[in-house]
């Protein structure tokens, strides 16, 4: 049984959600603000994290930045708003994707089990380890390395590292890597991959501005490097 925490204050949608919660066979906890959410993470270590952006007091945005700062828990953002400028700006504090309300709950459901694959190990075939510059890939282990110091990398950081380190020097589009990382099959948002590649690079590169490793083929899409 999946154990979802969800930070949501509207009480219409807070029900709504935890029935289909319950519907789906997992186990809701529900508190209505992100300082709740944060003693709930910390005391309950649920499997994946529903996040509501308009929250009273501590923000959404503000409750995702202060998570990542000590857990690399999976998080779904849920947000009544569609603006450009508030779905990246919550991609880029740390939101594995996000769901715009309202959502059916099979649509939650997607989402979330897409998720929660993304800390699934690779397919056998892949090599089991990458060493790149600094940087050793380890596939079994599910952790990677820059000299020598392990690096807390979210799932879906994880997943896009992977599959791009897998295929060396192989250019991908921004479509293709929506369907195998984020497992939208759709003509999706590129705005995940984006602000996904920012996050990563920040963690892998010695200067982000001038990536190494993730490389930018101009109105395309990304490739594991250096050629």
């Amino acid at each position: 049984m999946t154990r979802v925490l969800l930070i949501e204050d509207d009480p219409a949608v807070r029900r709504g959600v935890s029935l289909g919660l319950r519907h789906h066979g997992h186990e809701p906890v529900a508190v209505t603000s992100g300082e709740d959410g944060l003693a709930e993470l910390v005391a309950g270590a649920p499997d994946i994290v529903l996040l509501d952006l308009m929250l009273p007091g501590m923000s959404g945005l503000e409750t995702c930045r202060r998570i990542r700062a000590f857990s690399q828990v999976p998080i779904v953002i849920l947000s009544a708003r569609d603006d450009d400028v508030d779905i990246v700006v919550g991609l880029e504090a740390g939101a594995d994707d996000y769901v715009i309300k309202p959502a059916s709950g099979e649509v939650i459901e997607a989402r979330m089990r897409a998720v929660l694959r993304r800390t699934a190990p690779p397919a056998s075939g892949n090599q089991a380890r990458t060493t790149q510059g600094d940087l050793l890939i380890d596939r079994v282990a599910l952790r990677v390395l820059k000299k020598g110091a392990q690096l807390a990398l979210a799932p879906t950081e994880m997943k896009l590292l992977l599959f791009l380190s897998a295929a060396p020097e192989q250019t991908f589009s921004r479509q293709q890597l929506l369907e195998q990382v984020w497992e939208h099959t759709f003509h999706g948002d590129y705005r995940l991959v984006d602000a996904c590649v920012m996050r990563l690079r920040a963690k892998i590169e010695d200067d982000s501005r001038n990536p190494r490793y993730i490389q930018t083929v101009r109105g395309f899409g990304y490739r594991f490097g250096p050629l």
